[in-house]
């Protein structure tokens, strides 16, 4: 079989289910451009309603409140986070469209808000279901604007709690910018480091989104815990940022800035190379690159046209295995070769123990992209360790030689199949084919 079924299955996708590489191989490209037809559709079990929906109401309800009582609110928090956890990595699990799901997946790493922050915990599911899903068929400026105008992200890097020093409430409160989100926003989520801003252009778009926070009340005309404009937090006068000069005008300050962050040119070569590192290599080739970066310019940052130039790439195609998988890749693939299951507690559990529950990046800059932060001996460890702890409890019939044929058989060693066909036993044949180079790599 042509290893192209295997690296659309994997590196493109979550990893291939038993039957996938059989109706993938006459079309691997086709099979990933037929997923770009409808990427915003909401998988079955993350649409936000019944219990966990209600359950994220009250939690904006009480976010902002300074008389919630501190246990109530962790409680609320815990529960929240548990529900949207484990319903995103089921819905990867079960996921027809995986590759949608990788997109997701990477867009919204590359936008982190984490539970790393207690208080955002709460919130970072719908974070990736209200400011990302929805556009992923749209283009990247809206994304962005949609980011920044989220309560998680507003939140996660203090924008909520920043102050004009010579707007009324600076005047009043004595308080002043934090340039957290500012920082951020130009270093990982524009321009990228060297992409030519200076400490006062920090600064000066910290001052532009001034009063772009999140509701205590309904006093502006927004619901608690969403999105506001404060203009008696916004700071007046006109800003200066990367040379141009942004007048006075509240809100759309900072929506202008936004917009011409997004059309720059260093945004469009710092996300090509974010994209090249995630679907082709560690170490980006520069044609790849430059391809990439050419299309986000010339479609205006159009995201389908430039998810549909990844699979067009070359370097994709060129050599398997290129990639380490994360521990969620691992899992997520595990579960969906073996049909095992895993929900709830236990399933996001299991990526704790592993070093990567779901929504928990260590820092704004996300989970790390290259085989060096996955593949050292201890975590490698606790990855085989899993993997033998389910296959003794997958089904008894499933055969190891039948599922590594179904899964890795396109890029596999001969030595690999042979030690998976000579196993002792069942169980070992499957964690053999688990703990494989072939397995852990995409």
């Amino acid at each position: 079989m042509n290893p192209a079924a295997a690296i659309a299955a994997s590196r493109f996708g979550l990893g291939p289910r038993p039957g996938d590489l059989d109706r993938i191989a006459p079309d691997p490209r086709g099979w990933l451009g037929a997923q770009l037809a409808d990427p915003t559709r909401m998988p079955a079990g993350l649409a936000g309603d019944g219990p966990a929906g209600d359950q994220l109401a009250q939690l904006r309800q009480l976010l902002l409140n300074r008389k919630a009582k501190p246990e109530e609110f962790r409680q609320l928090v815990r529960a929240v986070y548990l529900a949207e956890a484990s319903a995103r990595t089921e819905a990867a699990i079960a996921a027809d469209t995986p590759f949608v799901e990788r997109l997701v997946a990477f867009w919204s790493n590359h936008f982190t808000v984490s539970s790393a922050k207690p208080i955002v915990a709460g919130l970072t599911g719908a974070f990736e279901r209200e400011a990302i899903r929805p556009q992923l068929g749209g283009r990247f400026a809206d994304m962005l604007r949609a980011v920044a105008s989220h309560p998680a992200m507003l939140i996660y890097l203090d924008n909520a709690r920043s102050i004009g020093p010579d707007s009324p409430a600076g005047q009043r409160l004595g308080k002043g910018l934090n340039e957290n989100y500012a920082r951020e926003l130009l270093e990982l989520h524009t321009l990228g480091v060297g992409g030519g801003y200076a400490q006062a252009d920090v600064q000066a778009l910290a001052r532009i989104l001034t009063g772009w926070s999140v509701a205590r009340g309904d006093r502006l005309g927004s619901a608690p815990g969403r999105f506001v404009f404060a203009p008696r937090l916004h700071e007046p006068g006109p800003k200066t940022l990367l040379g141009r000069r942004y007048d006075q005008g509240g809100q759309a300050e900072g929506e202008a800035a936004l917009a011409a962050l997004a059309e720059a040119p260093a945004t469009a070569r710092h996300l090509a190379t974010k994209l090249v590192r995630h679907f082709v290599a560690d170490d980006p080739p520069a044609s790849a690159v430059d391809r990439l970066a050419a299309v986000y310019q010339q479609s205006g940052g159009d995201l389908p046209s430039l998810h549909r130039a990844l699979i067009a790439l070359p370097e994709a195609w060129a050599a398997p295995l290129t990639k380490v998988k994360s521990t969620q890749d691992f899992v997520v693939s595990a579960l969906r070769a073996t049909g095992g299951t895993l929900t709830g507690a236990a399933l996001v559990g299991a990526l704790r123990e592993l070093g990567q529950a779901p929504f928990a990046a260590p820092s704004p800059a996300g989970w790390p992209d290259t085989a060096k932060d996955w593949i050292a001996p201890e975590a490698l460890m606790r990855r085989l360790e899993w993997g033998a702890r389910l296959a003794r409890r997958l089904d008894p019939s499933l055969s190891p030689q039948a599922l590594a044929e179904a899964t890795i058989g396109p890029v596999a060693g001969p030595d690999t199949l042979t030690l998976i066909a000579r196993a002792p036993d069942r169980q070992d044949g499957i964690a053999l084919l688990l703990a494989s180079a072939e397995f852990q790599r995409r």
